[in-house]
């Protein structure tokens, strides 16, 4: 699709492909859409702006619109990972004590994710707080399921061992295992899910 950027003498037009376009959304003619601008090329022509409704950060920009604690620095965003028109995590950490991080994503009511969410036409938001300790990163990164234990595996940081309640295994791992590869992108950690019954069978076995 062609878009156009800005108005009267200040106007261009992007371009926005098909790999850059989310599969569920549909455009007509006169619509006014968000993107996010990637590239600008240099052609024959004269510049060529590269648009995109799938990038990351096209999530992050709508954030920083809706949310002045992000536009003011108060509130960084520190990792993204997204399957555009699907789900979205987001980690987020105060750069300041008494600011909830989460709570200023999501506003009053949650207006300011909402606004987000609206934009993106339905998409999935999760807000987490970005932790520096691997384990605990994972941890929350695997919301909304709750988490018995991690451990990061010997000789590395990226690896780690995820133990979750029975009744919990299937939400951790998502829908076609979405939730999992979207906490694996968001935190760079591979992220290797056992069920509580499982890793006490494991525990007893090494035992005896």
């Amino acid at each position: 699709m062609t878009i156009r950027i800005g108005g009267g003498n200040d106007k261009t037009d992007a371009m926005l492909s098909a790999s850059e376009q989310v599969r569920t959304e549909y455009y007509h003619e006169g619509d006014l859409i968000r993107v996010y601008v990637v590239e600008v090329r240099r052609s024959t022509r004269g510049p060529q702006v590269i648009v995109s409704r799938t990038h990351p950060g096209l999530v992050k920009r709508l954030f920083e619109l809706e949310v002045p604690e992000i536009a003011s620095g108060l509130v960084e965003i520190k990792s993204i990972a997204r399957e555009a028109g699907s789900r979205t995590k987001i980690a987020v950490f105060a750069s300041q004590d008494g600011i909830d991080p989460v709570g200023a994503c999501v506003g009053t009511r949650g207006a300011r994710v909402g606004a987000v969410v609206n934009e993106l036409h339905g998409e999935k938001m999760d807000i987490i707080v970005w932790s520096e300790d691997p384990a605990k990163f994972v941890a929350s990164a695997l919301s909304p399921a709750d988490v018995k234990s991690v451990t990061v595996l010997p000789g590395s940081t990226k690896a780690c061992r995820v133990i979750v309640p029975d009744d919990q295994l299937s939400l951790a791992i998502g829908k076609e295992g979405q939730n999992a590869r979207l906490a694996a992108r968001l935190t760079g950690c591979k992220i290797d899910i056992k069920p509580a019954s499982q890793a006490e069978a494991l525990e007893e076995a090494a035992a005896e």
